[in-house]
């Protein structure tokens, strides 16, 4: 196989990026072989576009075409685990598109279903994993650098969308077409990374106002607080009403701090000795002496490193990486399996609100289920899930 041939399943506006990095050539070993949407308005534009690529009505007929070695999930989340199996069934590579599912049963499925057929690649567009920042940032945990992490808190609420956004859509911010708000629309790659970088919370308490200032069911603000189990503490916050935005994201360890700015900029302190040691063998005036003086460097250095991201080159390194893995075997940076990890918080972030108290992390995944359909029936638009 020289290049693999990827086909696009939703030509929306995710879908329509992608096909148009294939067919630019910028993504290296993958050209685009066919493309598939049940939206007659969207096969029009196809034939305009892509005139020489394969058009499909009905996602099934695509993959026994021939004429597609991948696909890629540009449709509504609850797709993606039904659109990975199928894909897999048939020896086609799955890469799903982020979240991997909106409940953990249904994602269950589809991870079981791939590692029945390891010889089958199967990734998760996470896009973030690649960016060198956070790269940078797990790296430095992962080496110890801050030392024990004690607390972590991030703040990303850029996530502004008008009430004309979620308007365009039928099933947009609806339970049973897209299975919540921000939580698995906006936010999931934050919550991804919070776990890849840092791991997986205990316990999740939270506070989540849905409709609070938009005309929707689903969530648009969330407030989340994570207990790691061994002491350790998070506040996970986001939205879709904050017209400005914040987005920082700060690590704090017994051996120094990390702080992300705006996803461009990391500042690095790193403690001279670890803090406990420093309340051992140091007071208060020792600390204000070195920092009232303007020699912190006596207590932390500091390394601020700047990024540059181009929205696009992230997405473009994935499906690289995905192209790799099917020629060459290389490694997944996103392996599909590690897309339950940040459907399970968020579904423990919804059912902690729901419930209105704290909930461990492994939770009852038919109470989930069952709270959700609730959700589903009130709206009384969409059938109620499996």
């Amino acid at each position: 196989m020289a290049n693999v041939r990827l086909g696009v399943i939703g030509l929306g506006v995710q879908g329509g990026a992608y096909s148009g990095f294939l067919t630019e050539g910028k993504v290296k070993n993958m050209v685009l072989g066919a493309i598939c949407d049940n939206d007659p308005a969207k096969k029009q534009l196809a034939e305009e576009k892509y005139p020489d690529v394969p058009f499909y009505d009905n996602y099934i007929e695509m993959l026994e075409s021939g004429e597609v070695d991948a696909i890629v999930t540009c449709v509504p989340h609850y797709l993606h685990p039904e659109m990975g199996i199928e894909a897999i069934k048939r020896n086609i590579h799955a890469l799903v598109e982020k979240p991997a599912g909106v409940y953990t049963k249904q994602v269950k499925e589809l991870n079981d279903f791939a590692a029945a057929k390891p010889e089958v690649k199967f990734g998760i567009m996470f896009n973030q994993r690649t960016n060198p920042l956070y790269q940078k940032v797990k790296e430095i945990i992962d080496n110890g650098e801050i030392g024990t992490i004690r607390r972590t808190n991030w703040m990303i609420t850029t996530w502004w969308r008008s009430q004309g956004y979620y308007d365009q859509s039928e099933w947009r911010a609806t339970w049973g077409g897209e299975g919540g708000g921000v939580l698995v629309n906006q936010a999931p790659h934050q919550i991804d990374l919070l776990q890849w970088i840092c791991g997986m919370p205990k316990k999740v308490y939270s506070h989540v106002k849905f409709g609070y200032q938009r005309d929707i069911v689903v969530e648009d603000e969330v407030t989340a607080v994570l207990d790691y189990g061994n002491g350790a503490t998070g506040v996970f916050i986001t939205c879709t009403h904050d017209v400005i935005g914040t987005d920082r994201f700060e690590i704090l360890g017994d051996k120094g701090k990390i702080v992300v700015y705006g996803s461009k900029k990391v500042s690095i302190k790193r403690l001279v000795k670890p803090e406990n040691e420093m309340s051992l063998t140091m007071d208060i005036r020792d600390v204000m002496r070195s920092v009232m003086g303007g020699n912190p460097s006596e207590i932390y250095s500091e390394e601020v490193i700047e990024f540059n991201s181009v929205w696009g080159a992230q997405h473009i390194s994935v499906m690289e990486n995905f192209a790799a893995a099917i020629l060459e075997d290389t490694p997944l940076l996103a392996p599909g399996s590690d897309g339950i990890n940040g459907v399970a918080l968020a579904n423990a972030i919804h059912l902690s609100s729901w419930l209105g108290k704290e909930v461990e992390l492994p939770f009852d995944e038919e109470l989930f289920l069952t709270e959700l359909n609730k959700r589903i029936a009130e709206e009384n638009k969409y059938p109620v899930k499996q």
